[in-house]
């Protein structure tokens, strides 16, 4: 690979650094060319790709952005995952291959500019999507006013009820 290459890959990974939201690096020694287009597949699907290349390229075009902290992570065979907007889903998609295929360990993530461990990665992966937080927000925020309804509806509504109690008395000693 000559210098002119080099630096080509080095502005796209630098690029591609500077959008991602949500990093992952991992170690994929020993798994098959199949295996590793599966994942692909998967994260292409969810707006995320995952990349390989040298570790000092990769150093390269970490620095001076969000995802700096992941230099440290670059030795052996690493392969790094980017996603572009919701981070939840290429989360999931992340830990269930490496919960299927022993061979793929991830070694650490940064999400949002913050490092975090692979406790927090498989945190994050158990959450709901967006959509369907925003969906129990919403359904949230139907529910207080219905709520508050009937509880002021409560109120009046138990003096009517006192209110005819006490006619049906009067009515009942007259006969």
């Amino acid at each position: 690979m000559n210098r002119d290459e080099k630096v080509t890959i080095v502005s796209e990974l630098s690029e591609s650094f500077s959008r991602a939201k949500f990093t992952v690096v991992a170690d994929y020694c020993g798994l098959k060319v199949s295996e590793f287009q599966k994942i692909r597949v998967e994260l292409r699907n969810c707006n995320s790709e995952i990349r390989v290349a040298k570790n000092t390229l990769l150093k390269r075009a970490v620095t001076d952005t969000g995802n700096a902290a992941l230099s440290d992570y670059f030795s052996g065979t690493t392969a790094v995952i980017m996603a572009y907007a919701d981070p939840v889903e290429p989360a999931k998609v992340v830990t269930k291959f490496a919960n299927d295929n022993e061979k793929f360990k991830i070694r650490s993530a940064v999400l949002d500019g913050e490092t975090i461990g692979v406790d927090k990665l498989v945190a994050l992966s158990k959450l709901p999507s967006k959509e369907v937080l925003l969906g129990q927000l919403l359904s949230t925020w139907k529910n207080v006013p219905t709520g508050l309804v009937q509880v002021l509806s409560g109120v009046p509504r138990t003096f009517v009820y006192a209110l005819q109690a006490i006619k049906n008395q009067k009515e009942a000693a007259d006969n």
